[in-house]
């Protein structure tokens, strides 16, 4: 497939920094303003390239809620049949298409504004839209040669814009996925050949690119005088000031991920590394956070950056960041950028302008991370996916409050005072939680939910209903909402590009899900959809299901005393129903999931006796079973008080 990339546009598009006049952007403005609390939001996080062009008709409706019907020429993408679309592509033809640009849209993206606002998303993550290496396959937007403008392959700032204000109008913030840590792949090393990390050598450099791979034949100096070859737009890096050598580690490419200080100072693959300040390198100083913060100069290269994403927030009036790779940033460099992007976005009154960090590396040290920078909340955090999809599959722990140890998913977000935070509330709100995502860290043959088995796709409910009502800010990754099944099926060694199995096509094009092409997946009907929209709505009227305190509860076949429990996996294997309380005021909602796929299971679950005393009724509120909705059942004096609920084979339940 050949995509038509729009010419680029030389002069609507600042060349330097200085250019730009900040007062004017926001005089007389009245931005968008943030929320009370991130721990309201529904998060969906999409690949821009990978969501829509704009074709599609059928299944779904626009934004005031009328069908999209077939237009000619303008809308020729039908709606995908699992039945007769699923596996249709030639796997490696498919597969290949996976790997390069795939057609997704700005514009089309805009259009489907009305299937997330129905979903209940209430804010966007928008994957980088930032200009990329020219001739470069970084459909990822994470290889960025202009940080001031638009990739010609989504369309232009002006677009961006228009989203963005489109958004807020269906009541919906957008977060932009933004990089500071490195560039694309710029500038080529001596002899245009790959230099790695060797005990922090500084590797000669032949010149700036004109585009991927070329061999670097632009002077390796600052402006202007290197880029009178007429590099601009296309070549090198932009802004101007960026151009200078100072702006680059020049250390080559990381090896070792996890040495100091090489995950720093390193390239991360081919894209090059920026110097974003001077900072201690003493290893056995690595620990202390707060020496390093302290110590830490920030580079002008930092200083510039600063004013690019400044720029983003008054020209588009977004709502938060998501900050890339922080794992390889110096803490006072992430800590600089914060506290200045805080300020500015308060100075035009996002009094709440969130940035959520990608932390890598473990919990423990992403919630150092996270304090001492000023980062607004977390995600990539390792054991918190994987302990969430595996308790749903029935292959962890729950967790055990009778323990110190923290192993199982509600272990990670009980009792505060283990962690040092002073409430629950630091949880619910500086916490990102999902099931899918785009880089499924750790993992080498990668897979969705859905992907490692056909039983999964039974158990995608209760994992979004787990999601959604637990503490922490709930976020639906693109396809997830449609059951995608990507999946790396392949054995042994070879696990290049596998990151592209996650990456499928909403909109279908060379690389649909399901193995399939040409049709597409915004399905209104779709169980899961369906199952997203209800929860979330939940989710929006009771306050307690989003920012309660939680708690996991003990079970009991028998209702009597002697006989309730933590569930724990049987020789490595848990079906069974796993139940939690989210508490807020005087409210107690009791939510439960089922991990039998087979089976309906009724039992006896604690809930608070000062709340519920015995005699007293719970109502089921929700069910995936409908006609167990309304049910009302007596509180018993068991451990206090305990209740009788009914969870479906793979269900999910809400009672209060």
């Amino acid at each position: 497939m050949t995509l038509e990339i729009p010419a680029y546009r030389k002069d609507d598009v600042e060349k330097r920094l200085c250019d730009i006049d900040f007062h004017s952007l926001v005089e007389n403005r009245k931005f968008y303003p943030s929320p009370g609390s991130w721990a309201d939001e529904v998060l969906y996080f999409l690949f821009l390239d990978r969501f829509s062009d704009g074709k599609e008709y059928g299944g779904f409706s626009d934004s005031k809620g009328a069908p999209v019907e077939a237009l000619e020429d303008a809308r020729t993408t039908p709606l995908f049949d699992l039945l007769t679309d699923s596996r249709s592509a030639e796997r490696e033809a498919w597969f290949e298409a996976g790997r390069t640009w795939c057609g997704g849209t700005i514009a089309g993206m805009k259009q489907k504004l009305g299937y997330l606002s129905r979903l209940g998303i209430t804010a966007i993550w928008v994957s980088p839209v930032f200009r990329q290496v020219t001739g470069s396959s970084d459909y990822h937007g994470y290889g960025i040669q202009n940080f001031l403008d638009v990739d010609p392959h989504f369309g232009t700032r002006e677009e961006l814009r228009d989203f963005v204000q489109a958004a807020h109008e269906a009541g919906i913030r957008v977060i932009l996925d933004i990089i500071i840590n490195h560039a694309g792949d710029v500038f080529a090393y001596e002899g245009n050949q790959r230099y790695f990390y060797d005990e922090g050598r500084q590797w000669p450099v032949s010149g700036y690119r004109l585009s991927s791979g070329e061999q670097g034949s632009l002077e390796f100096r600052a402006a202007p005088s290197c880029f009178e070859s007429g590099a601009w737009p296309e070549g090198g890096i932009w802004p101007e000031e960026l151009q200078s050598p100072e702006t680059w580690s020049r250390h080559g490419e990381i090896r070792a991920w996890d040495t100091f200080p090489e995950f720093l100072d390193g390239d991360f693959c081919s894209l090059k590394d920026i110097n974003l300040g001077n900072a201690m390198r003493d290893p056995e100083a690595f620990q202390d956070i707060e020496r390093r913060i302290r110590e830490f100069v920030p580079s002008d290269a930092l200083r510039h950056l600063t004013d690019v994403y400044r720029f983003w927030i008054a020209y588009a009036d977004i709502d938060g960041y998501r900050l890339d790779t922080v794992k390889h940033m110096e803490p006072g460099a992430v800590r600089f950028f914060d506290t200045a992007i805080h300020e500015f976005a308060e100075s035009i009154g996002k009094e709440n302008f969130t940035i959520i960090g990608e932390i890598t590396g473990g919990r423990a040290y992403a919630e150092t991370i996270l304090n001492a920078t000023g980062l607004d909340a977390a995600l990539g955090i390792d054991d918190i996916p994987d302990k969430l999809e595996f308790l749903v599959k029935g292959w962890r722990s729950p967790g055990n409050p009778d323990t110190a140890d923290q192993e199982g998913y509600f272990d990670l977000f009980r009792n505060s005072i283990l962690d040092n935070r002073r409430s629950h509330q630091w949880y619910s709100k500086q916490i990102v939680t999902m099931l899918d995502d785009h880089d499924q860290v750790g993992v080498r043959h990668k897979f969705r939910f859905c992907g490692d088995d056909s039983r999964s796709t039974r158990l995608l409910r209760p994992a979004l209903g787990l999601n959604l009502t637990s503490a922490g800010i709930p976020c639906i990754y693109y396809g997830t909402e449609q059951a995608f099944d990507g999946a790396d099926k392949r054995s042994g060694d070879d696990d290049s590009w596998s990151d592209v199995f996650l990456r499928e096509c909403m909109f279908g094009g060379p690389f649909g899900s399901y193995q399939s092409t040409g049709k597409h997946f915004f399905n209104e009907q779709h169980e899961v959809y369906r199952f997203i929209q209800e929860v979330s709505l939940l989710r929006k009227e009771h306050i307690a299901l989003r920012r309660g305190r939680q708690y996991l509860r003990q079970v009991s076949e028998s209702g009597q005393d002697r006989d309730f429990y933590y569930p724990q996996p049987v020789n490595g294997e848990l079906h069974w129903i796993v139940a939690w309380s989210r508490i807020f005021d005087r409210s107690e909602y009791l939510c439960a999931i089922n991990t039998d796929t087979e089976r309906g299971i009724s039992i006896w679950v604690v809930v608070d006796s000062g709340l519920h005393p015995s005699g007293s009724l719970m109502e089921c509120l929700y069910s995936t079973d409908p006609l167990q909705a309304g049910d009302k059942s007596q509180v018993s004096a068991a451990m206090g008080s305990a209740v009788r609920i009914s969870v479906p084979p793979a269900g999910f339940v809400v009672y209060r």
